[in-house]
């Protein structure tokens, strides 16, 4: 597989003297198997080998500070804005010069260069956070903004996973910025009064709740329903097809994104060599293997495609909202805050 020379770079077909042996500690939150080609075809390419741990986003933070500068971790993986946000505020991440990264990660979906002139961490794909609902029930344009699922006519109507759950922290610290603390803080509590149970379980059991006529809302990432409507298995496809999906705010800010990104760890005694891996998830190939094996989009600019179930959700093409990641994470605590205030488990 060699990657086309407009992108910048070019991977080695051979093998060096220098490379083999060479080795980086991955700890990653992407829990998804078909990730597993991405590290196979790293190691063909560049005959660097991988050695991962996996575990939460929670889990890989706690352990980094429990290891300080004894960490043997190169690169590090997180499914979430608001958590990359947080590991570059306690001085997690190296930060990094490339040009290949900077050149195709638009700005909006990576770091502020810091002190050094570094960049600490990177997007590299990205997950819309769209509202799904019961086709029979209500029609497109009664739900097309975030703020409508607030409105007295859902009451008793929507579903959705915890408030302190990262994915909502980051939809939640985005409107903060949309809307200012105090209309996001009643936004919040119109959500709360229109439940139609308590938060539970994650996004595929949001889309359940609704096919199921549990709720007649729900609030979802895309690769979750894209999951569905690809599946082979006849049961996710009629549950899929039992729900509408919309990706509000098209006319104002766009639809929020939630990202997966990576950072060179603080303590990498291989960075060279962990800042190689992450140029190469930026590259085309690297970037259609999000979309196409695990539904996710390409955050890199320029890459194309075929996807069919986030075409056929999202038309082929949406607006979405692009306010800097780093702004959305600073208000995660304002956020957790205001979920206690008005009751949002």
């Amino acid at each position: 597989m060699l990657l086309p020379v407009s992108f910048a770079f070019v991977f080695p077909i051979t093998v060096s003297a220098q490379q083999l042996g060479a080795v980086i500690n991955i700890y990653s939150a992407r829990h998804y198997p078909t990730d597993e080609a991405l590290y196979s075809d790293f190691t063909k390419l560049t005959g660097i080998k991988i050695n991962r741990v996996d575990a939460d986003d929670a889990g890989i933070l706690t352990r980094l500070k429990a290891e300080g500068s004894a960490s043997p971790a190169d690169v590090i993986l997180l499914v979430d804005a608001a958590r990359l946000w947080r590991a570059e505020v306690d001085g997690l991440f190296l930060p990094i010069k490339s040009k290949i990264l900077e050149e195709v990660i638009p700005e909006n979906l990576r770091a502020k260069r810091t002190d050094s002139g570094g960049i600490s961490w990177f997007g590299l794909s990205t997950r819309a956070r769209v509202i799904v609902y019961d086709k029979l029930k209500f029609k497109k344009n009664e739900l097309d903004t975030y703020e409508k699922l607030a409105d007295a006519q859902f009451k008793g109507k929507l579903c959705i996973r915890s408030g302190s759950h990262p994915y909502n922290l980051s939809l939640f610290g985005a409107m903060t910025e949309h809307l200012g603390p105090q209309q996001t803080e009643i936004w919040l509590k119109g959500l709360v009064s229109n439940l139609a149970r308590n938060p539970a379980g994650g996004d595929t059991d949001q889309i359940k709740g609704v096919a199921s006529g549990e709720c007649a809302v729900a609030i979802t990432n895309t690769y979750y329903l894209g999951r569905l409507m690809r599946s082979n298995n006849p049961a996710d496809k009629l549950l899929a097809e039992k729900v509408g999906v919309v990706f509000p705010n098209q006319s104002s800010w766009g639809t929020h994104l939630n990202i997966a990104g990576g950072a060179v760890a603080k303590n990498s005694k291989n960075p060279e060599n962990a800042i190689k891996f992450l140029e190469y998830l930026a590259s085309p190939s690297a970037q259609n293997h999000f979309a196409n094996g695990n539904n996710e989009w390409p955050a890199a600019k320029g890459v194309s495609f075929d996807n069919p179930a986030l075409k056929a959700m999202s038309g082929g093409n949406f607006k979405s909202e692009v306010l800097p990641v780093s702004a959305v994470g600073m208000n995660q605590i304002k956020v957790q805050q205001m979920l206690d205030r008005v009751g949002f488990r």
